[in-house]
């Protein structure tokens, strides 16, 4: 083991602070800590637990003590910022978006394997102990044949006019919202448990609230609802909100085949849904025994449940090994982020012009 590696978090609100936490958990230092002022700076170092306030996210990024760069600040300076981080040669942790932009995704990503920094993308839906037992039964041919994917991602934290973020306003947030912010998670989950990807899509978005809190005229979407086929030839349905009253946080997907399906919810993350035409079963956590798993995914025993933190943990775990030489199953990256970003280009164009659209290839 070397010395701890030394992180920088630009970006000092709820999910910086969850950034914080999950670095310590990896064994690794806040360093350094940047935010609009100096001021703020100063006062979310000592909030979380940083060694020092950089004045500005550009000498955060500088520093000599700093060796992963966490960018968990509003959407519209992701991709600038991650720039300047991998021009640096930092490792980059960078919250969705990657980018507003497709083309921007893109362009961060082809600097990040020119310069081959370590990067990631907080997809940490995947860490769920049983969202990689539904993986895993896909792949050892439990499931069947997949022939349907559907679920929804609903949150209400935005189901009033008096609601307001800085995510409303699309010249921070991007151009899309809804679906940019939460759809994309349940993409990349389903997309990772099933081994299909998304080809073509149908969607429908929909602004509920137009006007909010100071009279704040809204451009993006409250709600989104796609289908789908995927590229092995299932065909799926989405639903998106975040003005659905009383969910708080529920992404709840199923994957059903030949022979079972199998349902996740993440409000419930302790069991998974198992059925077939002989009956159903709930399956408590960690009754299967993962023997190839990565410790990080496993670090309570089943009865203590595992939560959004501990999925967070887990992530900037695997990225951290991954920077110091480890090889990691299901690290999501840049290229998921830009899978993400076109994704939502593909959403957007769909509804704009009441047609299927293509969702373009990955890159190799």
């Amino acid at each position: 083991m070397g010395d701890p590696l030394r992180s920088g978090i630009i970006g000092a609100g709820f999910i910086g602070s969850v950034h914080a936490q999950a670095v310590r958990a990896a064994g690794g230092v806040v360093a350094a800590v940047a935010d609009v002022t100096p001021e703020a700076a100063a006062a979310a170092a000592v909030r979380m637990g940083a060694l020092a306030a950089a004045a500005s996210a550009d000498e955060l990024i500088e520093s000599a003590d700093v060796d992963v760069v966490h960018i968990c600040t509003p959407n519209h300076l992701h991709a600038v910022l991650a720039f300047k981080a991998i021009s640096a040669g930092k490792a980059v942790i960078c919250e969705k978006p990657l980018a507003t932009t497709v083309a921007d995704a893109e362009d961060v990503l082809a600097l990040a394997r020119q310069k081959g920094v370590v990067t990631g993308v907080p997809f940490v839906y995947r860490y769920y102990q049983n969202v990689r037992e539904a993986r895993m039964r896909v792949q050892r041919g439990d499931v069947g044949q997949l022939w349907v994917m559907h679920g929804s991602y609903l949150q209400d934290w935005l189901s009033s006019s008096a609601d307001i973020n800085w995510r409303v306003d699309a010249t921070l947030g991007g151009s899309s919202r809804a679906f940019g912010d939460i759809g994309v998670h349940w993409c990349d989950v389903v997309e990772f448990v099933s081994g299909h990807r998304i080809a073509r899509l149908s969607a429908q978005i929909k602004t509920a609230i137009a006007s909010r809190q100071a009279s704040t005229q809204v451009t993006t979407e409250d709600l989104a609802t796609v289908q789908f086929q995927t590229s092995e030839g299932a065909i799926g349905s989405l639903v998106v909100s975040q003005v659905s009253p009383g969910r708080k946080n529920r992404l709840w997907f199923s994957i059903d085949g030949a022979e079972q399906s199998i349902a996740f919810d993440q409000e419930q993350p302790e069991t998974l849904w198992v059925g077939s035409r002989a009956g159903a079963t709930v399956v408590p956590r960690g009754i299967t025994p993962m023997p190839s798993a990565s410790p990080l995914l496993t670090p309570l025993p089943p009865g203590h449940p595992q939560g959004y933190q501990d999925c967070f943990n887990a992530f900037v775990g695997d990225v951290y090994a991954a920077v110091q030489g480890e090889a990691v199953d299901g690290l999501p990256a840049f290229a998921d982020g830009l899978r993400a970003a076109r994704i939502t280009r593909a959403v957007l164009d769909s509804a704009e012009q009441g047609q299927w659209v293509d969702v373009p290839e990955d890159w190799s």
